[in-house]
C-alpha cells in the first residue's frame, strides 16, 4: 500500500473551505472536544476563502450586503474591533435602518487576520472530495479525495454550488458569452458589454464596468430593491422554528416558505445612487425583456428580445446565478451511496436541531450540512454569512452530545438519541 492509498484519520472533517467551512472549523476547535490534530477542512483551492475572493472581485463587489456582525470570526463584534484597531472605521459603510456593512477589503483583510491568528491554514488539506461512503467495519465515514482517502468519525458538508452556473438556453455554446464567475476577465479591453441579470451581482458588475466602457444591464423584469437577503427576523432561530419547522422536513411547504422569504434577484438600495450616476454619465443603460435569440455578427453579439428590441455588444456577461445545489452531481453521489433521505426537489431531510442528514431507513449517519444544503432547516439565510453562525450553533452542540451519548448511534435515529441525552 502506497502512502497515497493509506487513509488519514480525523475525528471531524469539513468539506469546503469557504465562509461556512472556515467559521465551522473555529467553532469545532473552540466548542467541541477536539484537538487541532483531530480536525481538518478539505478544499481544492490554494487557500481558505479563495473562491469567495475570486467571485467578489470578479463582480466588482465593493462592500458586503451583510452587516459587520456577520463574518468568519467567532466573536460577534470582532470585525468592528479589528476596524477600530487598524484605524479603518471609515470602511464600515452606513446603511439606512440597518447596522453598518464592511467594505470588501476590510472583510477580506479581517478574515485573513483570523485565519493567520488561529493558524487555520495548517488544517487545510488541499484536495477535492470525489465521494463519501461508510467506513468499512467501523462507525464513521470514508472520504475519497484527490490527495488520498480520509476516514473520519464525523463529516460536515459546507460546500457551495461547485462551479455550476445557470446559463440560459440561448447562451449555450455561443462565443462571446461568458459567465461572471467562470473565467471572466473584468479588465479585458472592450467598448461595449451587455450584463444579463437582475440581482445584486449583475448590478455591481454593471456599475463597475460602466466606469470604463458602455454597458447595458438587461433584466427580464423591473429591478427590485431590497436591503438584505431576507427580512432580519429570519436570522433568529426562534423565528425559524415558529415559521419553518412547523412544516414537515423536506416538504414542499418548507421549500415554498423559504422561496417566498428569500429576496433573490434583488438589488440593495445603497446601489441606487451609483446607478443614477452611471446612467447620468452615459456609461450605463437599462434594458428589460427576455432574449429570444442570440447570434454572432462580425465579432459582435446580437441579442434579439421578445418585444422586438435588439442589443449589440462586443461581449455578453451572464450574472444569472447558480444551478440548484440540491441536484449537484456530488450531492447526488453522496446521497445515493449513503441512502440519505431527500424531499421536495431533492432537498436534504435534516434533523432540525442537529443538521444531521437523515438516512432513508432512519439509521444515523454522522454527516451534517451547512450552507445552501441546509436551507430546509436553517431557513432563507442558510447560504449567507448569518447562516454559517446558525449552522455552527447546531452542529457544534450536536457532535459533543453524540460523543457523550452511551447509545448505539448506528442503530437509533438521530432525533431519538438527541432526545435522550
Amino acid at each position: 500500500m502506497t502512502p497515497h492509498d493509506s487513509p488519514s484519520t480525523f475525528d471531524c472533517t469539513i468539506v469546503g473551505g469557504g465562509i461556512h467551512g472556515t467559521y465551522l472549523l473555529q467553532r469545532l476547535l473552540e466548542d467541541a472536544p477536539f484537538d487541532r490534530s483531530d480536525v481538518c477542512v478539505v478544499d481544492p483551492h490554494d487557500r481558505l476563502l479563495a473562491s469567495f475572493r475570486e467571485k467578489a472581485r470578479a463582480c466588482g463587489m465593493e462592500s458586503l450586503r451583510s452587516t459587520f456582525v456577520h463574518h468568519v470570526g467567532t466573536e460577534p463584534f470582532d470585525l468592528e474591533s479589528y476596524a477600530e484597531a487598524n484605524d479603518r472605521e471609515d470602511e464600515l459603510v452606513p446603511t439606512v435602518d440597518y447596522p453598518s456593512r464592511p467594505s470588501l477589503d476590510l472583510f477580506l483583510d479581517y478574515s485573513a487576520s483570523v485565519i493567520d491568528r488561529k493558524d487555520l491554514e495548517s488544517l487545510h488539506r488541499r484536495a477535492a472530495v470525489d465521494g463519501i461512503g461508510e467506513r468499512s467495519g467501523e462507525r464513521g465515514l470514508r472520504l475519497e479525495t484527490t490527495a488520498g482517502p480520509i476516514e473520519t468519525d464525523h463529516c460536515v458538508l459546507a460546500i457551495g454550488h461547485g462551479g455550476r452556473y445557470r446559463r440560459p438556453d440561448w447562451a449555450t455554446g455561443l462565443d462571446g458569452v461568458e459567465h461572471v464567475w467562470d473565467g471572466f476577465d473584468p479588465d479585458a479591453s472592450v467598448d461595449r458589454t451587455i450584463v444579463v441579470g437582475g440581482g445584486i451581482t449583475a448590478a455591481q458588475l454593471a456599475c463597475t464596468l460602466s466606469e470604463t466602457q458602455s454597458v447595458a444591464l438587461l433584466s427580464r423584469h423591473p429591478l427590485e430593491w431590497e436591503v438584505s437577503e431576507a427580512d432580519p427576523p429570519w436570522i433568529n432561530w426562534s423565528h425559524i422554528e415558529r415559521n419553518l419547522h412547523v412544516h414537515p422536513p423536506g416538504s414542499r411547504e418548507r421549500y415554498d416558505v423559504i422561496s417566498n422569504a428569500r429576496n433573490d434577484a434583488t438589488v440593495p438600495p445603497y446601489l441606487y445612487d451609483e446607478f443614477e450616476d452611471r446612467i447620468d454619465e452615459g456609461g450605463l443603460t437599462l434594458a428589460q425583456g427576455a432574449v429570444e435569440s442570440a447570434t454572432i455578427e462580425d465579432g459582435s453579439v446580437r441579442l434579439s428580445l421578445d418585444h422586438g428590441l435588439e442589443l449589440l455588444a462586443d461581449r455578453v456577461v451572464l450574472a444569472t446565478g447558480f444551478e440548484p445545489v440540491f441536484d449537484h452531481p456530488f450531492v447526488d453521489r453522496v446521497a445515493d451511496e449513503l441512502e440519505l433521505a431527500r424531499g421536495y426537489r431533492g432537498m436534504p431531510v435534516l434533523d432540525d436541531e442537529t443538521l444531521a442528514w437523515h438516512r432513508d431507513d432512519g439509521r444515523f449517519v454522522p454527516l451534517y450540512a451547512s450552507g445552501a444544503l441546509a436551507l430546509g432547516s436553517v431557513g432563507p439565510y442558510a447560504p449567507n454569512v448569518p447562516g454559517a453562525r446558525r449552522a455552527g450553533d447546531r452542529i457544534t452542540a450536536a457532535i459533543p452530545r453524540r460523543l457523550r451519548s452511551d447509545g448505539d448511534e448506528t442503530s437509533a435515529p438521530v432525533c431519538e438519541t438527541e432526545a435522550s441525552d
